[in-house]
């Protein structure tokens, strides 16, 4: 059973309004073949939550309506989806970016065998979690195992060309920390992954992301049940940087539940903290077709120091990744190491 969070709704963080929609994430269901401890979703295979045929097609008429650049489909693992296919196809007819929010296993699932070849052959960019290039440290953070599976599903993408930058195929890595700390810097981290992975394993890509743990759902619940919840809050706030407010990705992104309700970010929607838009108090896709998400209030809480703090995270990863964390000796993490990566 999971430890009780504390509410994280009220807080001190400063407001912010929304510029025009760039990016709709969409999250098409919490069912996942993993159940990782960092995940702020709480997927697990035993999730049902899926979004349906009606709601995809929701989906598409709204970039049809909206100048809509990127479609970001998450989940769980959004290819578990039975109309995943369905709406990449139809969105990269539409001349729409699409990222696959992978988490590489999947590519090996039954039934999954000619996922990888489906998404090179309609230009999908691949973002995938690999928290760490040792295979102890994955496997400790995301199951036994899963460090193999994930290095054979890296090869299956190199074949096929992603991480190529002379086929145009873009694959890109996310990076986790295992515990209560900062990610360390983005740019000397990417270093060394593609140093080790293409070293010990072949394997080739093009960016990295380093993401900042949030402090809730599974991860939130592991700090409360080490009492670590305080300090890590804590960190977090004395790691706030303002110029990192310009650049966080609620600025321009609106994230949908599988379900097709609103939120300004996927940690929002987590909370249960839906988008204060124009229009009804519970804002669903069918009302972008009639409303201009622009300049409305984003909703923010206590959590939202997470994207906020040190070089700042969003789902393109750093939002400075020449920062230098300055403050407590805890949020100076400052190589691969330090951070628990071997």
């Amino acid at each position: 059973m999971h430890a009780t969070l504390p509410l994280l709704a009220a807080t001190d963080f400063p407001p912010m309004r929304r510029r025009s929609l760039d990016t709709l994430q969409v999250n098409l269901g919490y069912r996942c073949n993993q159940s990782c401890l960092h995940c702020h979703v709480a997927a697990s295979p035993q999730r049902t939550e899926m979004m349906d045929a009606d709601t995809v097609a929701m989906v598409l008429q709204v970039l049809r309506a909206r100048t809509v650049s990127t479609l970001d489909l998450t989940g769980g693992a959004p290819e578990l989806n039975p109309h995943f296919r369905v709406l990449v196809r139809e969105a990269r007819t539409l001349g729409v970016r699409v990222i696959d929010r992978c988490n590489l296993t999947i590519l090996g699932e039954p039934g999954q065998e000619d996922l990888a070849d489906f998404l090179a052959a309609h230009g999908v960019e691949v973002t995938a979690s690999l928290p760490c290039y040792s295979p102890a440290n994955v496997d400790r953070q995301r199951g036994d195992g899963v460090f193999e599976r994930s290095i054979a599903s890296l090869r299956q993408l190199n074949a096929l060309g992603y991480g190529d930058p002379a086929r145009g195929l873009v694959l890109n890595l996310v990076y986790n920390p295992q515990g209560p700390s900062l990610p360390p810097p983005q740019g000397p981290l990417e270093a060394d992954y593609k140093r080790e992975l293409l070293l010990h394993f072949g394997i080739r890509f093009n960016h990295l992301f380093a993401l900042t743990n949030m402090p809730i759902q599974r991860f939130g619940s592991t700090l409360v049940s080490k009492g670590a919840f305080g300090a890590y809050m804590k960190l977090l706030r004395d790691s706030y940087r303002a110029d990192n407010l310009d650049a966080v990705m609620c600025r321009s992104l609106l994230s949908v539940d599988w379900q097709g309700f609103l939120y300004d970010c996927d940690f929002n929607q987590m909370l249960g903290l839906r988008a204060e838009l124009t229009g009804p108090p519970r804002p669903h896709l069918r009302d972008l077709l009639r409303h201009d998400p622009s300049g409305t209030a984003i909703r923010v809480a206590d959590h939202c120091y997470g994207c906020t703090a040190g070089q700042g995270s969003s789902c393109g990863g750093a939002l400075e990744s020449t920062a230098v964390y300055a403050g407590t000796a805890d949020a100076a993490v400052v190589s691969p190491v330090a951070a628990g990566v071997r």
